[in-house]
């Protein structure tokens, strides 16, 4: 399936609910420190549920560890500085899905250091700033496994 990066998370909640759609949808969940919070949060568990049993996370220290661990990957960002809408790029098994901090999103120089055409974005109302990091993780984890037909899941009809 895919690997959904947190970089820099800061309300549990969120990552909660990361953490339960991950087990639902296949994704592997990766967190890059510092994080907004411990592991152990109460929100953070209570939003998870008992998912974490069910799903892959992953914690690397900063951005270079992360980043080094998928060298040779294909990366998309999620930004609201993205010029290509979500719902336009190809994505296949394998691809990374970059997602920023809730209160700043990502840096200009993590967003730089990929290609244009894989810096996307969630279109959205004018003046408004984004959307939910949860909601946001979510739509596109679920319209690239769309893309790929929902391999793995049960209750899709076949076409």
């Amino acid at each position: 399936m895919f690997d959904v990066i947190l970089y820099e998370p800061e309300i549990p909640p969120n990552t909660g609910n990361v953490i339960r759609l991950a087990a639902n949808s296949g994704v592997r969940l990766h967190l890059v420190g510092p994080l907004g919070f411990d592991l152990s949060d109460r929100q953070l568990r209570r939003a998870g549920l008992d998912y974490h049993d069910l799903s892959h996370v992953a914690v690397h220290r900063d951005w270079s560890s992360c980043r080094a661990h998928f060298v040779g990957r294909r990366v998309f960002a999620l930004s609201t500085r993205g010029g290509i809408r979500y719902d336009h790029a190809a994505f296949a098994v394998g691809d990374v899905l970059l997602f920023g901090p809730e209160t700043r999103g990502l840096p200009a120089a993590v967003l730089e250091e990929l290609p244009p055409a894989r810096r996307l974005r969630i279109p959205m109302r004018p003046d408004n700033r984004s959307i939910n990091l949860s909601n946001a993780v979510a739509l596109v984890v679920y319209e690239g496994w769309r893309q790929n037909g929902f391999a793995g899941a049960v209750g899709v009809e076949q076409a």
